[in-house]
């Protein structure tokens, strides 16, 4: 393990040490309610770009090297803002779907009915709205690597040329039908029976996770040609 690792690893832990601290978590739960979007922002431009260099380390020995790394960090943190909303629209309509008896529910305050709500909760949410947020995400980091991180050259770059470079295959059978079902509907699961503060705290978290499952994705193909 190298120092740049042992570095990682504390800026991680100090991170997450400001909501552990109780002091410093008071003052994110006040900040996370008066200007959700912005500490949405914040939140996942800060990890997920954390995750990102730790896909690079994996993969090249360092945690840079790479262009464009300040725009991909603006594409999470707009991400997160979305983020924001979308977990809102789906926890309140899941809840009001219950109510009106479109969606099961368990009558009750149990833990088995809070864990139904949030699974539902999850589920529709991965099937309607993560495929789309996916292939944005890989579309903007594809104009992103096209383009070196040069917003000159990426306002250039053709559509097709984009749609070109994407594995489609990869992405519908491994990050669709694999990552969704079998990663992201249980880890949502967690994420909606956290208090709505903490969802998208928690999601950023993982993003590494969906940083590391990406980057998989995205060299498999290679990796088979080359055997």
């Amino acid at each position: 393990m190298k120092k740049s690792d042992f570095i990682w690893i504390l800026i991680i832990l100090g991170f997450t040490s400001l909501v552990v601290i109780e002091s410093t978590r008071e003052i994110y739960e006040s900040w996370n309610t008066k200007m959700p979007y912005l500490l949405g922002f914040i939140k996942t431009a800060f990890l997920a770009s954390m995750g990102e260099r730790l896909v690079h380390r994996i993969k090249h020995q360092t945690y840079f090297g790479d262009s464009g790394i300040l725009l991909k960090a603006m594409v999470w943190g707009f991400l997160g803002m979305v983020f924001v909303l979308i977990f809102q629209i789906f926890s309140q309509g899941v809840n009001y779907a219950q109510q009106n008896e479109l969606l099961p529910l368990i009558k009750s305050s149990s833990f088995w009915a809070t864990l139904l709500t949030a699974f539902l909760t999850s589920a529709l949410m991965n099937i309607f709205f993560a495929p789309t947020f996916m292939m944005l995400h890989r579309m903007t980091d594809t104009y992103i690597e096209i383009s070196n991180g040069n917003i000159r050259k990426m306002t250039k770059i053709k559509m097709e040329d984009v749609i070109s470079k994407i594995d489609f295959k990869v992405f519908m059978t491994f990050v669709i039908m694999k990552t969704i079902p079998f990663f992201w509907i249980p880890a949502h699961t967690i994420t909606f029976l956290l208090p709505p503060e903490y969802r998208v705290l928690f999601a950023s978290y993982l993003s590494i996770a969906l940083g590391i499952i990406l980057t998989f994705a995205k060299t498999r193909k290679t990796k088979e040609e080359t055997l």
